[in-house]
């Protein structure tokens, strides 16, 4: 079986520079066979045949903030909705710049947990199995100035 770790998907997306505090981000697994499942592979050796199935059951996000989630999938954004993510998202607090080291952005592991239920020869069981990839997003903050017009 030809498991990958997860495709990450944000918005805003991961390497941008355009992540704001209290702006909500969208987290999301990009859906594809070998990255989040259903896979199945049979082999067969000295007349007994084992089957597997592997699915993706949970993405845990470490945010590089401190805050750690775990969500399924998630839900893509679709450019043009406004708010938070429906079932995955996260809103920074405070700016990347001022916590990571020269200013930069924060670091984002996202962690797939594959569950493997396998079966032959008279026995089955499960299995999980752990990939995980790394993104990055630099979270500004806007400061707006209002001024009294009177003075």
């Amino acid at each position: 079986m030809a498991l990958r770790a997860p495709n990450i998907g944000m918005a805003p997306p991961p390497g941008s520079a355009s992540g704001l505090v209290g702006l909500p981000v969208w987290m999301w697994v990009e859906r594809s066979a070998d990255s989040t499942g259903p896979v199945e592979a049979s082999a067969s050796a000295g007349g007994v045949t084992a089957t597997a199935v592997a699915q993706v059951g949970q993405v845990t996000w470490n945010m590089g903030d401190g805050h750690i989630l775990t969500c399924g999938l998630g839900t893509p954004y679709v450019q043009g909705t406004e708010g938070a993510s429906p079932d995955c998202g996260h809103v920074y607090a405070e700016a990347s710049s001022r916590h990571v080291p020269g200013g930069g952005s924060w670091p984002i592991t996202a962690t797939s947990t594959w569950t493997v239920s396998w079966s032959g020869g008279g026995q089955s069981g499960t299995e999980t199995l752990e990939l995980s990839s790394a993104a990055e997003l630099f979270v500004g903050e806007l400061h707006v100035l209002n001024q009294d017009g009177s003075n």
